[in-house]
């Protein structure tokens, strides 16, 4: 009897214990973490007796469509004081004269040209910058060109959270819109699933990121922090990476009333949709060390919760309870701690769809950063 056949015996307790000790990390993800946001009391901020001046900065290249069918609903919002600086970032299609004829509508439509330069390649970071310089107010709000505010008192939640004490960072959240397709369903699955993170890590004061669809920080804070310059050759992370470098545990608030809610248009091929996500595994690699640990076990120990309890399955025939048991009770735990949340961030109809969503969401996201975490983003956005 060779060493193998020795210890048979003891391989299904192996496998037993290692689904047991991923299922305890999950858990702790699932109710301690997720849960703090499941179990947060949304506030709304839009009720205060006064709301500073500020400036919405839109970054815009070849968004003839968008800014024609969301602009107005951004410069008509209602808010005491503002306005919205369109950066038009060497747009090659009708965006320059669409901009003309809004201002020519609106007085609060401010707009920055960005000219073509042979030998000067840049990204959206530069664009952001150039708005943030032409701003005329302190308090700053990031939103795109493809995005639609759920309501008009949008700039109250979010400038009403940047006027709380010693605040300098606001998250928002920004879902995609809902349409027909699996495509669609598992986009903004995984659109709130990264919310529900970086929201609970937020709740939990140790925010790192935002979404730029959706944010709004200070001119201070960006220029007294020297705005991108620590990582301006990487394309992406004007939102992410400034959040990560610059949120301390008191200067960041989150704003997700139904009112603060940001639509945006989603990707419509797995093609566009990969190239997406390659570019944000991208920008993940510079996180601060912790916080690389922190969604690194997260993500690794989710796959290898579902590779591990698929082959015990497989090679333990007899033992399927196991990996079932363990399925379940993460399953159960899922749907108490989900539910609470899909019902804030608008996402109701994902719950039914959860189980399918997730195997699929944790094995592509994986694969596409493993396969994409070192490449260069090229793309503007």
């Amino acid at each position: 009897m060779n060493i193998v056949q020795q210890y048979a015996f003891y391989y299904p307790y192996i496998a037993f214990g290692i689904i047991g000790l991923l299922l305890l990390i999950q858990l702790y993800y699932i109710i301690i973490v997720y849960g703090k946001l499941s179990r947060h009391k949304v506030h709304s901020y839009q009720e205060q007796d006064q709301f500073d001046p500020i400036s919405v900065i839109i970054c815009a290249h070849n968004e003839q469509k968008n800014l024609k069918q969301f602009l107005a609903s951004i410069l008509e919002q209602d808010y005491p004081q503002f306005e919205v600086i369109v950066v038009n970032d060497y747009s090659t299609d009708e965006t320059k004269w669409i901009l003309k004829e809004y201002q020519s509508q609106y007085d609060n439509l401010r707009i920055v040209d960005i000219k073509e330069h042979i030998r000067l390649k840049h990204g959206k970071k530069f664009a952001v910058t150039l708005g943030i310089k032409s701003a005329i107010y302190e308090k700053l709000v990031f939103t795109d060109a493809d995005c639609n505010p759920n309501s008009s008192n949008w700039l109250k939640e979010i400038a009403g959270a940047l006027n709380q004490p010693d605040t300098e960072i606001v998250i928002g959240y920004s879902p995609y819109f809902k349409y027909k397709g699996f495509l669609n369903k598992l986009i903004r699955f995984e659109t709130t699933h990264t919310a529900m993170s970086y929201l609970s890590y937020a709740i939990k004061k140790d925010a790192y990121m935002a979404v730029g669809r959706n944010m709004a920080y200070t001119k201070t804070l960006f220029f007294s922090k020297k705005g991108f310059a620590s990582h301006m050759h990487i394309k992406s992370g004007d939102d992410d990476l400034f959040v990560n470098e610059n949120a301390t545990k008191k200067n960041v608030a989150i704003s997700i009333h139904d009112d603060a809610i940001v639509y945006s248009e989603p990707k419509t091929t797995w093609k566009s949709y990969y190239k997406q996500k390659a570019r944000h595994s991208g920008a993940s690699v510079i996180y601060k060390k912790r916080h690389q640990r922190m969604l690194g076990m997260q993500l690794i120990s989710s796959f290898l919760f579902y590779f591990t309890i698929i082959l015990t399955a497989i090679i333990f025939p007899n033992y399927w309870y196991v990996p079932v048991a363990a399925y379940l009770i993460r399953l159960l735990a899922q749907l108490i701690v989900f539910r609470a949340i899909y019902k804030k961030l608008a996402v109701s109809d994902l719950i039914w769809w959860l189980p399918l969503l997730d195997i699929i969401y944790y094995f592509y996201i994986c694969i596409n950063g493993l396969f994409n975490r070192k490449k260069k983003s090229l793309s503007w956005k």
